[in-house]
């Protein structure tokens, strides 16, 4: 059974605007959307290994939503520490725009609590879903240590904390040296803007520092890719998965598949189910095209669902909402 760590942070959502017709929803947000896409994309020999925290006041409810997981490795579950569980408020302005504020907040890792846990990984999936889950030290002391392949979702790390928790788009400093961490990244437009002008800018910073494939999700408008020359698949032959370099590089516009419902859907977390997806399949063997594919079904299929929990279940398909 190969493993693949799955590094974020739980996050209790409250969400406001998403049905004008209803009060505010809360439930769980954060990795726990990743972590679905895991559990429905991974194929049966890989197992998650979750390496995230969570406070102890929703230690309970996080054993709960993990056990609900068929890939979850055995013995593997949440990281308690003794903080406030990280908590949004998400005040949605239309179907893709919204803003956030953020409480709680667990401590950051530290390379020597992360190293032990690394050992028995064969992939690694980074989401810095708050931003603050490990500094560009740590993270490059993570990239030197571990020789499997890395996803690098950069998420909130482009996003400042004002004094009130309110989330704001800063400049990314050293964006190549985030990349410079990664085998495949994904980042969506607005982060995308912090780090270059545009997909291709940050495809030569990226591809300078060794990316393999960016992926730049555009919202509705469904999402960018560059991919480096002669990317095609997962090399297993290889310590990193990455297969050697040579040829042109490739980009191309995806629009995002068509929803199976007509009624209007919920995109929290679409970002995380798709790139879950990918690299799900991506380590299945499936080669770029086919592995970008089901992730933009997946991604489709979110929209059409509120919430994490239960969320594997209807990426697999054994739920049906009304």
């Amino acid at each position: 059974m190969r493993r693949v760590g799955v590094l974020g942070s739980f996050v209790w959502d409250v969400i406001h605007g998403r049905d004008v017709r209803s009060a505010p929803v809360e439930e769980w947000g954060g990795i726990t959307y990743a972590l679905a896409g895991f559990d429905a994309a991974l194929p049966a020999d890989w197992a998650i290994v979750p390496i995230a925290k969570v406070g102890r006041d929703l230690a309970p409810r996080a054993r709960q939503f993990l056990g609900s997981l068929k890939r979850l490795a055995p013995g593997a579950g949440a990281i308690e520490v003794d903080a406030r569980t990280n908590r949004v408020q998400l005040r949605y302005v239309n179907a893709e725009r919204r803003t956030e504020v953020l409480s709680g907040g667990v401590p950051p890792w530290t390379f020597a609590a992360l190293q032990p846990l690394l050992r028995d990984l064969d992939a690694l999936y980074l989401n810095l879903i708050s931003g603050f889950e490990l500094d560009l030290a740590t993270a490059q002391d993570v990239r030197r240590a571990f020789h499997g392949p890395i996803y690098l979702d950069l998420h909130s790390l482009m996003l400042a904390l004002q004094p009130d928790g309110l989330r704001t788009l800063q400049p990314l400093p050293d964006a190549a040296g985030w990349c410079g961490c990664a085998d495949l990244l994904q980042v969506n437009e607005d982060e995308m803007s912090m780090m270059a002008s545009d997909p291709l800018a940050l495809a030569a910073i990226a591809m300078a520092r060794g990316v393999r494939s960016l992926v730049v999700t555009l919202g509705a408008r469904g999402l960018v890719y560059v991919n480096a020359p002669s990317f095609e698949r997962l090399d297993p032959g290889r310590a990193s998965g990455i297969a050697p370099v040579g040829g042109a590089i490739r980009t191309a516009l995806v629009p995002p598949m068509p929803r199976s419902v007509k009624t209007e859907g919920d995109p929290t977390g679409c970002g995380d189910v798709l790139g879950a997806t990918y690299f799900s399949r991506l380590l299945a063997g499936d080669m770029f095209a086919e592995a970008l594919r089901v992730a933009t079904i997946a991604a489709a299929r979110n929209v059409d669902y509120r919430g994490a929990s239960g969320l594997a279940s209807y990426l697999r398909g054994e739920l049906i909402t009304s």
